[in-house]
């Protein structure tokens, strides 16, 4: 199959890459920059040059997509709508280019998406919300399978670690304890976070491009939910630092912008992902690979 990749040279895309190449794909990569285009093309893709914006002839050029791109840059300059905004418009366009093929589109939505939409205690792929950030994104691929197109939707959890992930969550909440001194959790730290390896994250996306009934909401979730407090104790072992509880009232001053999220409490399953694709976290969890050296070796990046 030829496999159009949005999103190649990043964390999870430069797993997947690999994944697709050695099943037998080939791979026409979505890129932005010199930069991309040499590591891309020495990891055996065809390159696309361009944006998010002209992604329709790529699309229709291929035999299937995978879209995993997203406005990071924008985000992280405080344009978060404008961000969900070009990614809503990118499934439009894919979508567009691909209707009434069958061919399959694969796009990225998000556990913690739901962490505070007052859902019963495990979410499961069943659940979906109506609308909100990123949600309309999501709703917006389950819907393309009335348009002939076999669409489906892979939820992350808020951590996919490996030795690939230099600017996730956890290198963020690494950085703040190396200048604080200390590594916190908020409260008694018993809210919890699902977590998921880098490489079986890629590993479902190429499954689910593969064999995904069209309309699928699909969970590469290993770990269901790890508490906050083994993660801050975690990441204390690994610098050597104290680890402290501190109260709700002094989170945003600790944890800055991230404060919402130390709090989240998102424990996800996986099951019904697992049933319907045979896919099974093989890699280690979250905590034996904070058990590791690689995110300790050196001061961690926390721009994306």
């Amino acid at each position: 199959m030829r496999v159009f990749v949005t999103g190649a040279s990043g964390h999870i895309g430069s797993a997947l890459v690999p994944e697709l190449l050695a099943a037998g794909h080939q791979v026409m990569a979505l890129s932005r920059s010199d930069t991309s285009t040499t590591a891309l093309r020495a990891a055996g893709a065809e390159v696309h040059r361009g944006d998010l914006d002209g992604l329709a002839d790529a699309a229709a050029k291929a035999d299937g997509v995978i879209h995993l791109a997203f406005k990071h840059d924008a985000m992280f300059a405080g344009d978060f709508d404008g961000a969900v905004a070009a990614d809503v418009r990118a499934i439009e366009a894919l979508g567009a280019a691909l209707a009434g093929t069958g061919k399959p589109l694969v796009t990225t939505s998000g556990t913690a998406l739901f962490a505070f939409a007052g859902l019963p205690d495990l979410l499961t792929e069943d659940h979906a919300l109506d609308a909100g950030p990123r949600i309309d994104a999501e709703n917006a691929t389950v819907a393309l399978a009335q348009r002939g197109i076999r669409s489906s939707v892979v939820r992350l959890p808020p951590t996919v670690h490996s030795t690939l992930d230099h600017n996730g969550f956890i290198p963020t909440f690494i950085s703040i304890a190396r200048s604080k001194g200390v590594a916190a959790h908020v409260g008694d730290g018993a809210n919890r976070w699902p977590a998921v390896h880098t490489l079986d994250a890629a590993r479902l996306y190429r499954l689910a491009l593969e064999s995904a009934p069209a309309g699928s909401r699909l969970h590469a979730v290993g770990d269901e939910g790890i508490t906050f407090r083994q993660i801050a104790e975690s990441i204390g072992r690994g610098l050597n630092l104290p680890v402290v509880s501190i109260p709700p009232t002094e989170a945003e001053a600790h944890f800055g912008f991230l404060s919402t999220h130390a709090q989240a409490d998102n424990p996800s399953s996986s099951t019904l992902t697992q049933d319907l694709l045979g896919w099974k976290p093989l890699q280690p969890g979250l905590i034996e690979d904070l058990g590791q050296s690689h995110y300790f070796d050196a001061p961690t990046i926390t721009t994306n």
